[in-house]
């Protein structure tokens, strides 16, 4: 077999010295069983299939190279298990940071990774003892544990972060409509009375509609559908709704582009969803700019569009965009309070009505977010969903 130097993804070690012939094998095979495991976790783990590559791979072939050191005897590596706890937590952390995966399909990846190594192994004609077998299957089975455990880890602060999140936002406006209601006790001009009664209702409304967010969020995370109730509407009468009810808080900041399209859609969940995209573009866009709000009609869809200017969201963010609980990094960065229920609840809008939502974000162009969903929507309510 010919000699040849290597460097380990774990260790960066030059001089590795004489591998075994199965380290040696499989370290000649690593491009083949990732290859392999590549196509069977994109075919049958939930989630994995909208992952780029990098961050599909993620930290899977240190682990793998970590085996390949432990297989051979006398290696200073003298057993996978050295190096395989951190590894093995920075893929479960990474997996519950940039995916939407569940904990199952964690134990999925390493699991299909076991069986594509040994097939691989087995179509080359390379045998593997019952001693070298055991090291394999013990090195992994310690991985699914510590990368669970992460995993779950992780989720658990993401939860504490939101509770956070929502006391915080939910004690803004009850204080604003509470001190209103206390005012109302000592004045007697009808003129203040009719104001300050506007902000309590204003307040109140805000809290409501984070309550309805919530709730939808609890059906995202059981895998349910939005209930749609399609009518007929055109959705330049939306616009003009949600434009106006911003322009009072926002001032003349909105320009609407674009003509009138009739189409069959749920009137409030596409209401809810450009008060979601439009009030994103305030808070994120740069101060005082235009926020244009557009819609077009093309081959039977409807495309609505938000654009603003501002800090370009990275493209290894946008994807968390749409996870819940979770804000690109723009967000988390800046002053602006949020639930990161917005955006994965617009996904679930777009999804529900037979569409897709669109990032387009770089400096030189602003950020735009679009839905782009079939006219008429009625036929496509029963569509599956990414959940």
């Amino acid at each position: 077999m010919k000699e040849r130097n290597v460097i380990f993804a774990s260790d960066q070690n030059t001089e590795p010295g004489s591998l075994s012939p199965l380290s040696q094998r499989m370290l000649d095979l690593r491009a083949d069983v990732f290859a392999e495991w590549e196509k069977r976790v994109r075919a049958s783990v939930k989630g994995a299939d909208a992952l780029p590559h990098p961050i599909l791979i993620n930290t899977l072939p240190t682990m793998y190279d970590n085996i390949t050191e432990a297989l051979t005897p006398d290696y200073p590596r003298t057993s996978a298990a050295v190096a395989m706890p951190s590894v093995a937590l920075e893929h479960g952390g990474e997996r519950a940071r940039l995916t939407s995966y569940e904990a199952p399909a964690v134990i999925s990846e390493y699991q299909i990774l076991r069986s594509t190594v040994l097939d691989v192994l087995r179509r080359h004609d390379v045998p593997v003892s019952d001693a070298e077998m055991q090291i394999i299957n013990s090195s992994i089975d310690g991985a699914i544990r510590e990368a669970v455990t992460a995993f779950t880890l992780a989720h658990a602060a993401f939860r504490e972060q939101f509770v956070a999140s929502l006391a915080h936002d939910l004690r803004n406006p009850l204080a604003a409509a509470t001190a209103a209601a206390d005012l109302i006790v000592h004045v007697r001009d009808f003129e203040k009375i009719d104001r300050f009664a506007h902000k309590i209702s204003e307040h109140l409304g805000r809290i409501d509609k984070m309550i309805q967010d919530l709730l939808d969020t609890v059906v995202f995370q059981h895998g349910e559908r939005l209930s749609l109730h399609p009518s007929n509407f055109d959705i330049m009468e939306v616009i003009q709704e949600t434009t106006e009810q911003a322009s009072d808080v926002h001032g003349p900041r909105f320009k609407v582009l674009g003509a009138s399209v009739n189409g069959w859609w749920d009137r409030d969940a596409i209401r809810r969803t450009l008060e979601n995209l439009t009030s994103n573009a305030i808070k994120y866009g740069a101060q005082g700019t235009p926020i244009g709000i557009s819609a077009q009609e093309y081959d039977g869809r409807l495309l609505l569009s938000v654009h603003n200017q501002g800090r370009p969201i990275p493209p290894d963010q946008v994807e968390s965009l749409f996870q819940v609980f979770r804000r690109a990094q723009a967000a988390k960065d800046g002053i602006q309070q949020g639930w990161g229920i917005g955006l994965p609840y617009v996904r679930r809008v777009a999804e529900s009505h037979g569409g897709s939502i669109d990032v387009d974000s770089a400096e030189e162009r602003g950020t735009t977010v679009s839905i782009d969903i079939p006219v008429d929507s009625r036929p496509f309510q029963n569509a599956p969903t990414l959940g």
